[in-house]
């Protein structure tokens, strides 16, 4: 199924702040479709040559939480011209609400046309700025279930049509404030309407319910909202913070999300200013109780904190490890002992790089390409050659789990301390040779992501494999280590062949599937 973006730019002529200011109508119109009890569909004028009559074109649909669809089958991609279409053409051309009109019939479901024109206003000067219509909303209500309305479905009705209004003068939806997320309050969260002095017309039970949390009993019409929510907050400068932007609602202004904390609880809320015809008459005030969210969060702030604390300890004892097999390889007199000692503290820190990674870490993945970049640097520094070989890494290993991380740098380091030290060997007696090895040394990582895999390959242009290699029988302990890990641990595959051009590569490929999806 197309987005609205790619329907809207392949079927009209609608500019990218059009399409803009409709992704964002789209982004906050199921509290429209909630409060009217009804479904919307946008509906945009498809571009057609002159004197041909005007079709439309569904770019977006929503179904209401709070009643029945009108709509069994999506209706998103579907073009539309002739008397079907003659309320939105009203609508689109009058630059008006279209209600006239009897009953329709969608197989058996009856239902109410609606037509409501979406204008684009110039933001910088919103009494005198252009303005343009671009689209239509078709508000269609299943009459199925038509009954006496309660007073909150009277009290949902009458903000819908303020609301409609408001998009059909260009006042709605609000600007979108930076770092919000989309879950803001629903209208079946809690809903609360003021007059434009501030005072409670209409609270929903769910609304009185989250008010109680908070400490406060009483019925809440007739109450001037800001003034309570702002004695009832356990810290006062919450309080004075949400005080103030339902003050600002009731100026006409749109002001960003706020929390509220008293007695243990946490209440989110939305202010939203009511501007029919640019006259502010109030405003709507949807409220949330998110107790238990923010309980969930904090507990999983806190379990966070001590995964990474643990990772900290757990490097920090790697580290004393690694310096204990450093004094002690100091204190052996016999090479290989050395060597091998020497190769363990390698090992040891490279594992303690990922966990220094985590430590400092969100979550348990890491950021690999710096892993790789400090470990091919160190790779060079205590390789046994005198020989310079330079480090290089190719495309990105993007951000890895931990589970996949901790055995990918050891594998890694195997393989880069064998290219170094195998691939460019100390030469005996040939100086030139030496001299020819100095300048062209050079060690590749590379990686990239294919079809849930990472690949990864390590190339050298050094001296390649002998002739009698094999790496299934190599009693190289590194090897051995490389071998276990890849094709244990990461459930991949290694391959160590001679490059073509000369020098040595090994082809490393690691499953991700959900692990890796990042």
């Amino acid at each position: 199924m197309s987005t609205l973006r790619d329907l809207a730019e392949e079927h009209t002529g609608l500019g990218p702040a059009d399409i803009d200011h409709l992704h964002r109508l789209a982004g906050d119109w199921q509290l429209l479709s909630d409060l009217s009890f009804a479904d919307l569909l946008m509906w945009v004028p498809v571009k057609a040559e002159p004197g041909r009559p005007r079709d439309f074109l569904c770019v977006a649909q929503v179904r209401p939480t709070t009643a029945p669809t009108a709509y069994q089958d999506d209706q998103v991609g579907k073009i539309v011209g002739g008397p079907e279409v003659a309320h939105l053409d009203i609508a689109f051309t009058q630059e008006r609400i279209w209600r006239e009109g009897d009953p329709v019939w969608y197989g058996d479901t009856p239902a109410r046309h609606e037509a409501i024109p979406v204008r684009l206003r110039d933001q910088t000067d919103r009494e005198e700025g252009w303005s343009e219509v671009i689209a239509v909303i078709g508000r269609d209500t299943n009459l199925s279930t038509a009954r006496t309305p309660s007073q909150l479905e009277l009290n949902y009705l009458t903000t819908a049509d303020d609301l409609a209004q408001m998009v059909a003068d260009g006042t709605f939806p609000p600007p979108r404030h930076p770092g919000e997320t989309t879950s803001a309050p629903r209208v079946g969260d809690g809903l609360i309407r003021l007059d434009a002095s501030g005072k409670v017309t209409y609270a929903s039970p769910n609304a009185q319910s989250a008010y109680r949390r908070l400490g406060f009993n009483a019925h809440l019409v007739g109450e001037e909202l800001s003034m309570l929510t702002s004695r009832l907050a356990a810290d006062p400068l919450e309080g004075n913070d949400t005080a103030e932007k339902i003050l600002a609602a009731l100026r006409g202004e749109f002001p960003p999300r706020q929390e509220v904390e008293a007695r243990g609880a946490t209440v989110l809320t939305r202010a939203l200013p009511l501007l029919p015809a640019g006259v502010p008459i109030g405003a709507l005030v949807l409220v949330r109780d998110v107790t238990e969210v923010r309980r969930r969060d904090r507990a999983l702030m806190t379990k966070d904190a001590t995964i990474r604390e643990i990772h900290h300890r757990v490097k920090n004892n790697l580290q004393t490890v690694a310096a204990l097999l450093r004094l002690q390889a100091r204190r052996v007199d016999a090479p290989e002992a050395r060597m091998a000692l020497q190769e363990s503290v390698r090992r040891v820190a490279s594992i303690a790089l990922v966990h220094e990674t985590l430590s400092m870490s969100s979550d348990e993945a890491v950021e690999f390409d710096g892993i790789v970049d400090r470990v091919a640097s160190a790779a060079t520094e205590v390789a046994a050659t005198s020989i310079a070989v330079k480090m290089r890494r190719e495309g990105t290993f993007g951000v890895l789990p931990a589970e996949i991380a901790t055995s990918l740098v050891m594998v890694l380091n195997e393989l880069l301390i064998n290219a170094v030290e195998h691939g460019f060997p100390e030469p005996e007696d040939d100086i030139e040779q030496a001299d020819s090895q100095k300048e062209a040394g050079e060690v590749v990582v590379s990686a990239h992501r294919f079809r849930k895999q990472l690949h990864v390959t390590v190339a050298d242009n050094g001296q390649g494999l002998p002739p009698e290699f094999k790496a299934d029988s190599s009693g190289r302990l590194g090897l051995q280590i490389v071998r276990a890990l890849a094709t244990g641990e990461l459930r991949g595959t290694i391959e160590l062949r001679n490059r073509a051009g000369g020098g040595t590569e090994a082809v490393l490929v690691v499953p991700l599937g959900k692990r890796g999806e990042r």
